[in-house]
């Protein structure tokens, strides 16, 4: 059986998590009331892990590019096959809008993109709330459709396991 690296397993994993985390962090916001500085201490850290999910899916991205996948098992149908395609190509695409979108909204906010406080990056241009707006919508669009369409690759990769019996998902497993 042949699998994917250790180093897309990992970043497979790692943005999985990131985005469980990042969810988190979100719901927790909503806890505590307008102008709590937990509020802010939380959108530091959204921010925050959100550029280190910029760089990681990158690092993905150039990971799948260069080194691809492993072959599917040969008994695997053609629907099967588009509809696998089609649900990676949609979570790539989720993962890549979702920290543009996000770095985007907090420039049009009018707010400089920190790093845990290591470094900023202030906003190329002037804030501009009614775009801030519709990118917020589309960058909480984008975090819970992944979440849709992880939940459904879950469960197709569980199937494949439970109920094909074939290596599909081993070829991800560390």
């Amino acid at each position: 059986m042949q699998s994917y690296s250790r180093a897309q397993k990992f970043l497979h994993w790692t943005l999985f998590l990131i985005v469980l985390l990042m969810y988190a962090l979100t719901f927790n916001e909503d806890i505590f009331a307008r102008g709590d500085p937990r509020v802010d201490m939380i959108w530091r850290i959204h921010i925050s892990v959100g550029l280190v999910m910029a760089v990681l899916v990158l690092w993905r991205v150039a990971l799948r590019l260069g080194e691809g996948a492993p072959p599917e098992p040969a008994d695997i149908g053609w629907v099967e096959r588009m509809a696998a395609q089609a649900s990676h190509l949609l979570l790539y695409a989720l993962l890549i809008a979702i920290p543009a979108l996000g770095i985007l909204l907090t420039w049009y906010r009018g707010n400089e993109l920190s790093f845990f406080g290591l470094f900023t990056i202030p906003a190329p241009f002037p804030p501009d709330r009614e775009t801030a707006r519709t990118l917020r919508e589309l960058h909480s669009l984008c975090a819970n459709a992944i979440l849709v369409v992880a939940g459904l690759h879950g469960l197709a990769a569980l199937w494949h396991h439970f109920v094909r019996r074939d290596d599909v998902l081993k070829r991800m497993l560390p």
